[in-house]
């Protein structure tokens, strides 16, 4: 692939994406839009991936959203005009391959379109989360709605309305379930690689099954999503068994957190 913004490698079935930008604290251009519509698309037709890893170069900030700087094209009818989430996030390009993301430093406004749709999170422990948009003058709307549906909505709104003047630190992103494990800076790549390895080693079509029969509930009724997802297990195993035999995993391969 032609990227400009972002490094893309593929080892082990596991899909590792590098925001690439440290100069400009890894914010998203209409470049990096274009990288990741054709990273998501190439992600989707590639079964050699099975999982993708996201993470940012440079010490400062995993993302800090848009370039405010280079700004990203808007079409000059504003019915026209499109959400940058239709470029950056995997779930609405119908990616159901795994997103583990690995947050260090700063994560503010548009890169919650990325966080709100990854299926695993982890930071080091000078990860902060924020979104400016309100201290701007902005409407927060379309990184907070993505984020009231991973954590209360009570912390949703705190982050939405503070702005700048409040940042939410790596051991309250844990209490909220924003992530699910904190770690030494020099070992998050590490562990986000070695939990991305451990998934990608599972059968992919129970995988992705799973991931999209558990993010198309929220867009459903209970009832409907246990209709649903009972199709999806059947299409996941056509044959009624799983598919491997359990007895063979070892015992030591049992992890607990």
């Amino acid at each position: 692939m032609d990227l400009t913004t972002v490094l893309y490698g593929v080892t082990d079935h596991v899909a590792t994406v590098t925001l690439n930008r440290p100069h400009a604290m890894n914010s998203f251009t209409q470049e990096m839009l274009a990288d990741f519509a054709l990273i998501w698309r190439t992600v989707k037709q590639d079964d050699d991936v099975h999982v993708v890893v996201l993470r940012g170069a440079g010490d400062r900030a995993f993302s800090t959203g848009m370039d405010v700087k280079e700004g990203i094209d808007r079409h000059p009818n504003i019915w026209s005009r499109t959400d940058p989430g239709e470029h950056l996030s995997p779930k609405l390009n119908q990616v159901w391959k795994p997103l583990v993301c690995a947050v260090h430093g700063m994560a503010a406004g548009g890169a919650f379109y990325w966080l709100n749709e990854a299926d695993i999170v982890v930071c080091s422990e000078d990860a902060t989360f924020f979104d400016p948009h309100v201290s701007y003058g902005l409407t927060a709307a379309l990184e907070p709605i993505g984020l009231a549906r991973r954590i209360p909505l009570g912390e949703t709104l705190r982050i939405a309305l503070l702005g700048l003047d409040e940042r939410v630190s790596a051991a309250r992103a844990l209490q909220i379930g924003l992530v699910s494990e904190v770690l030494p800076r020099d070992l998050l790549w590490e562990r986000a690689d070695g939990i991305a390895r451990i998934i990608a080693a599972k059968p992919p079509a129970a995988i992705q099954g799973t991931v999209r029969a558990i993010w198309e509930s929220l867009d459903a009724t209970r009832t409907q999503a246990l209709r649903t997802g009972l199709s999806y297990t059947q299409l996941g195993n056509p044959v009624g068994t799983a598919g491997v035999d359990r007895s063979s995993v070892p015992r030591d391969q049992w992890t607990l957190r």
